[in-house]
């Protein structure tokens, strides 16, 4: 199979990945805090990956100069990425924070633009304008009419900033990826990134008490480790590989429209109409973008 088409498919199955996350998020979040729950988030993330990293670092040396981009990086998409994502859920509603996380694309076409890694075209900036508009749609049943309160601004802005971190990670991690395999550079990403986190979660307690978390909290945790982190994060990582940062990030429109799907079996939640209205029109904006990539000089 071409493999344009499974880094899509790859980009899709990790952005259905984040989807469920925040299910799995909501289930955890008010049993801990958010610092803690990125690290043990990642720290099996990491565990998961380490043979990856291991083997890998026997067969290929890494370039001194590359050192301080990797875990940089690894601290934007493993530290600052989900402390900021964890936050926001625990101040902001779900729908507010999927319409926050779905400025990624914008940011990634805003910089990738500015930084001259990615062309600007009219095709994307509609793609990228009407996919946001789809996430819109499909959460406007939970928060028009709504008030926002500080709270919620609070949580909008951990959201904005959190993909904002992601967007500088999928511009800016190309060239590394490239270089080193999406596999390798994920699993040392993520390393770098729970190994700064780790003092930081020292400072809340994280190391202080065994966690007690109920039955579904540890199927969260053990789910958002796993899938939710290894998984996701390689796959996404392996997309970018073949992938515009841009044509990468769009997915991630599916993302919260995932989330509120998956709500109704978990959660118990009405899938509202406007729901499968903004899933049509995000998938519109993901088939145009493809479909002008020919069209384009960039992949």
């Amino acid at each position: 199979m071409n493999k344009v088409i499974l880094a899509n498919i790859a980009s899709a199955i990790s952005s259905l990945s984040a989807g469920v996350a925040i299910v799995a998020t909501r289930f955890i979040i008010h049993e801990t805090n958010p610092i803690s729950l990125a690290f043990f988030r990642y720290l099996i993330a990491t565990i998961c990956l380490f043979p990856i990293l291991y083997l890998g670092l026997q067969k290929q040396r890494i370039a001194t100069n590359h050192i301080l981009p990797i875990i940089v990086l690894g601290v934007l998409l493993y530290t600052l990425f989900p402390w900021g994502f964890s936050a926001a859920l625990k101040y902001t509603t779900a729908s507010y924070g999927a319409i926050a996380l779905a400025t990624m694309p914008v940011f990634t076409l805003t910089i990738a633009y500015f930084f001259k890694k990615e062309t600007l075209t009219k095709t994307k900036l509609f793609g990228v304008a009407l996919a946001f508009l789809g996430v819109a749609i499909a959460v406007s049943d939970s928060w028009m009419g709504t008030a926002l309160s500080k709270d919620n601004l609070l949580g909008i802005l951990l959201m904005l900033g959190s993909a904002s971190c992601a967007a500088i990670y999928s511009v800016f991690s190309r060239p590394l990826l490239k270089l080193y395999g999406p596999i390798l550079f994920t699993a040392m990403a993520i390393t770098a990134g729970m190994l700064v986190l780790s003092p930081i979660a020292h400072t809340v307690g994280t190391f202080t008490i065994i966690p007690t978390f109920s039955i579904m909290g540890w199927i969260s945790l053990a789910f958002l480790g796993v899938i939710g982190g290894a998984l996701q994060f390689t796959a996404y990582t392996w997309a970018l590989n073949w992938l515009t940062p841009t044509r990468t990030a769009i997915y991630l429109t599916l993302t919260p429209i995932s989330a509120i799907i998956l709500a109704y079996p978990l959660l118990g939640e009405n899938i509202a109409l406007e729901v499968v209205a903004g899933l049509i029109i995000v998938l519109v904006a993901v088939f145009l973008l493809n479909r002008a990539r020919t069209k384009d000089k960039d992949v």
